[in-house]
C-alpha cells in the first residue's frame, strides 16, 4: 500500500515520505469532522421546509405557507427572522468557539480539540432531536455550532500537517469531500422523514446528525497527534516518533529539522493574534473572506425552501436538493484528484467562469418568468434552472469549497498556525452568519436578483485570485513563506517589510 517518493526542499534537501498506512486512515477519520458541518448545513433547510416543524416553532411561517397567506409574494413567505435564527445561531456559535479552539489547538493539541467537538456536537444533537420549545431548540444549536467551530479549527490543521508534501491537497480536501457527504446525507435523510406524520420526521432528521458525531469522537480517541503539534509543544521524542511513523521511513531528520526551527521561533511569539496584524500576515489572513459570497450555503442552507418558492412542489422542491447535494460529492472527488496536479489556481479560475456563468443564466431564466407574475415554473424552465444550479454547485465543490480551507491550513507559519486557523474559521462562519441570517429577507427582496448579486462577487473573487493569489502546490508547509510568499510580484513587499520590523524589534 506504500508508495515512496521523496519532496525537495527550499535548503537542497530531500524530505523522505511514503504513503503509509496511519496517514491515509487517519486522514479517513479526521475528516469525519467535515460530516458534522456538512449535515447540519444540508439539514436545516429540510426541515425548515417540514410542516410540523414550522407548526411547533414558527406558527406564523406555517401559516404562510400551508394556509396560504402571502400568495402575491411567494418570495418572502419563509422570511422570518426567528426562522433565519435557528439556522445562522449555529453560525454564530461556531465562530465564537473557534477562538477557544484556538487556544486548545495550540496547548492541548489537535486530537483533544477534536474530541471536544464530538462531545459538543452530541450534547447539542440531544437537544435539538427533544427540542420542546424555540429555547431548548437554538440552546441545542449552539452546542452544534460550538462543535463545528472547534471542529473546523482542528480537522484542516491535522490533516494539512500530517500528509506528505506531494499529497496534501487531496488528503485536505477529505474534509470537504466528508462536508458534502453529510450535505447529501441530510437531504436524503430529509426526503425520507418529510413523510412521516407528525413530529417525528424533523426530529428524525435532527437526531440522525449524531452519528457524524459519534464517528468524530471515537476516531479522535484512536488517532496520534501530528508532530508539529507535538515538537510545538516540546514533546520532540514523541514528535520525531510519530514523524518516522508517518513518513514510513528513518531518514526524517532533514524535515525535523524544519519543524524545530519553526517550533523555536512560534515560541518567540507571545500573542500569536496580535502577530496575525503584522504585514507579512495580512494576506494569509485575506484568502479566507470570498468562499461564502459564492451563495453556496445560501443554496445549501435553503435548497427546498428556495425550490418551493420557484414554484416546484414539496417532493419536488426536496428532490432537486437531494440532486445537488448528489453532484456535490463526486466533484469534490474531482479536486482531490486534480488539486495536487494542476494546481490550486487553475480548479479556482474555471470554476470561478462557470459559477458566474450558472448563477447568470439562473436570473435571466427567474426574470422573464417572474415578469409574467406565474406562481410555478413550466418544466422546461423549471429543468434549466436545476441544471444550472448543480453545474454551480459542481464548480464550488472541485474549487472554493475544499480550498477555501485548504489553502488557509497551509500558508499560515506554525507560530501563528493555531490563531490564523481560528481567524481561518471565524472569517468562513461569520459571513455564513450574516448570509443564514439575510438569505430570506434578500430572497424576498431581491428576488431573482440574488443570483445576479452573488454572481457579482464570483466575478471578484476569480480575478482576485487570477492577480493575487500564489500556487501553492508541492511547496513544504514550513517553507510557504520563503518559496511562497516573498516570491510573489505583490505579497513580496509585505514579506520583506514584515521581516525588517521583526528584526528592528530584536535589535
Amino acid at each position: 500500500m506504500a508508495a515512496g517518493f521523496s519532496t525537495a526542499s527550499a535548503k537542497g534537501v530531500d524530505f523522505e515520505a511514503k504513503i503509509t498506512p496511519i496517514v491515509i486512515i487517519s486522514s479517513i477519520i479526521a475528516a469525519t469532522g467535515g460530516l458534522m458541518f456538512g449535515y447540519e448545513v444540508g439539514v436545516s433547510g429540510g426541515v425548515t421546509a417540514m410542516p410540523e416543524f414550522l407548526k411547533k416553532f414558527f406558527p406564523v411561517v406555517y401559516g404562510r405557507v400551508e394556509v396560504g397567506a402571502d400568495k402575491n409574494n411567494y418570495y418572502c413567505k419563509y422570511d422570518k427572522q426567528g426562522l433565519q435564527i435557528f439556522t445562522s445561531s449555529l453560525y454564530l456559535a461556531g465562530l465564537t468557539a473557534t477562538f477557544f479552539a484556538s487556544y486548545t489547538t495550540r496547548t492541548l493539541g489537535r486530537r483533544p480539540t477534536m474530541l471536544i467537538a464530538g462531545v459538543f456536537y452530541i450534547i447539542g444533537v440531544v437537544l435539538n432531536a427533544a427540542a420542546q420549545d424555540l429555547a431548548m431548540l437554538i440552546t441545542g444549536r449552539i452546542l452544534l455550532g460550538c462543535g463545528v467551530g472547534f471542529a473546523n479549527q482542528a480537522v484542516p490543521l491535522f490533516l494539512s500537517e500530517i500528509a506528505p508534501t506531494r499529497i496534501r491537497g487531496g488528503l485536505n480536501t477529505l474534509f470537504q469531500l466528508n462536508v458534502t457527504i453529510g450535505i447529501l446525507f441530510a437531504n436524503l435523510v430529509n426526503y425520507g422523514t418529510a413523510k412521516i406524520k407528525g413530529e417525528w420526521g424533523w426530529r428524525l432528521s435532527l437526531g440522525l446528525a449524531g452519528i457524524p458525531a459519534l464517528l468524530l469522537t471515537v476516531g479522535a480517541l484512536l488517532v496520534t497527534d501530528t508532530p508539529n503539534s507535538l515538537v510545538e509543544r516540546g514533546r520532540l521524542n514523541e514528535g520525531k516518533a510519530v514523524l518516522r511513523q508517518i513518513r514510513g521511513t528513518v531518514n526524517v531528520e532533514p524535515e525535523f529539522a524544519d519543524l524545530l526551527e519553526a517550533s523555536s521561533l512560534a515560541k518567540e511569539v507571545k500573542h500569536p493574534f496580535r502577530n496575525l496584524l503584522q504585514r507579512r500576515n495580512r494576506p494569509h489572513v485575506a484568502l479566507q473572506i470570498f468562499q461564502q459570497c459564492t451563495g453556496i450555503n445560501a443554496i445549501m442552507f435553503y435548497a427546498p425552501v428556495l425550490f418551493s418558492t420557484l414554484g416546484f412542489g414539496s417532493d419536488a422542491s426536496l428532490y432537486s436538493a437531494v440532486l445537488t447535494g448528489a453532484v456535490n460529492v463526486p466533484s469534490t472527488l474531482v479536486s482531490i484528484y486534480l488539486v495536487d496536479k494542476v494546481g490550486r489556481r487553475v480548479l479556482l479560475l474555471e470554476a470561478g467562469l462557470q459559477m458566474f456563468f450558472s448563477q447568470l443564466v439562473i436570473a435571466i431564466v427567474l426574470g422573464i418568468k417572474v415578469t409574467d407574475h406565474s406562481n410555478n415554473l413550466s418544466k422546461g424552465f423549471a429543468v434549466l434552472v436545476v441544471v444550472m444550479i448543480c453545474t454551480y454547485v459542481a464548480a464550488f465543490a472541485w474549487s472554493w469549497g475544499p480550498l477555501g480551507w485548504l489553502i488557509p491550513s497551509e500558508v499560515f507559519p506554525l507560530e501563528t498556525r493555531s490563531a490564523g486557523q481560528s481567524v481561518t474559521v471565524c472569517v468562513n462562519l461569520l459571513f455564513t452568519f450574516i448570509i443564514a441570517q439575510a438569505f430570506l429577507l434578500m430572497l424576498c427582496h431581491f428576488k431573482f436578483g440574488i443570483f445576479i448579486f452573488f454572481s457579482s462577487w464570483v466575478l471578484v473573487m476569480t480575478l482576485f485570485v487570477m492577480f493575487l493569489l500564489p500556487e501553492t502546490k508541492n511547496i513544504p508547509i514550513e517553507e510557504m513563506r520563503e518559496r511562497v510568499w516573498k516570491k510573489h510580484w505583490f505579497w513580496t513587499r509585505f514579506m520583506v517589510m514584515g521581516d525588517q520590523s521583526c528584526n528592528r524589534q530584536e535589535e
